[in-house]
């Protein structure tokens, strides 16, 4: 089986190519550029680089948020566009689900965090015992009030996302429990966890048309926010 990979779900952009047995290829940047502007050219790239018919591959796996909302809507138009284009389906993978494979059978819990803006981060809590499990679905939270849920739980507690830097400070003023940090190579979003998840659950039945995909944004944009705050001051 082979699964194509998208993540533009946060400040990385990555794209991957995975089998049952291996990573084919994958590529990923971190740098100050849109991923309008990189994601196409960086998949192009992949497929020159491994002779890839895209036509071969069995289904494109994409990172379905929460996240950056433009970055969101990229990766997700990406992927419909190359679904229904190839006739292939897609497999949703929620992307704190895909953040935290990064780690897989890390003892404990492992806690993504990505910064939401407001001291918030969206996060979930997973842990790798036997399999991949979700302790905590994926939602938006208050770092403090995660903290406080983590110190009632069994540690340790391993960290990783884009929201360590922005809040590691108040992690370290709440926290109680026992909690670690991912390397700089684990701790950013992968397309090949994204793949080798998306396939797990593409065996399990658990794939959509392109049609039928749709990013999960958790809440509403900033804009959107705005909007609606301007609204309520005008009718008061």
């Amino acid at each position: 089986m082979r699964i194509l990979a998208l993540d533009s779900s946060g400040l990385v952009a990555s794209v991957a190519v995975v089998e049952d047995e291996q990573t084919v290829a994958e590529y990923t940047v971190n740098y100050k550029k849109t991923h309008s502007q990189t994601l196409l050219p960086m998949l192009d790239e992949v497929a020159k680089m491994i002779e890839l018919d895209l036509k071969e591959v069995d289904a494109i796996a994409v990172a379905g948020g929460p996240g950056s909302f433009t970055g969101l809507r990229i990766g997700s138009a990406t992927a419909k566009g190359l679904g229904m284009a190839l006739h292939k389906p897609l497999v949703h993978v929620p992307t704190l689900e895909g953040l935290a494979y990064n780690l897989y059978g890390v003892s404990g819990l492992v806690c993504p965090i990505m910064d939401a803006r407001r001291k918030q981060v969206y996060t979930g809590i997973y842990s790798f015992d036997t399999g991949f499990h979700v302790i905590k679905d994926q939602e938006a939270i208050a770092v403090k009030e995660l903290a406080q849920l983590l110190n009632t739980m069994e540690g340790p507690v391993t960290f990783l996302g884009d929201g360590v830097p922005v809040y590691k400070e108040i992690l370290e003023e709440e926290l109680t429990v026992t909690h670690f940090y991912a390397p700089a190579n684990m701790n950013r979003q992968r397309a090949a966890s994204v793949g080798l998840l998306g396939m797990q659950y593409y065996k399990e039945g658990k794939a959509e048309t392109a049609a039928d995909h749709k990013p999960d944004y958790l809440r509403v944009s900033q804009a959107e926010r705005e909007r609606q705050e301007r609204k309520q001051e005008g009718g008061q």
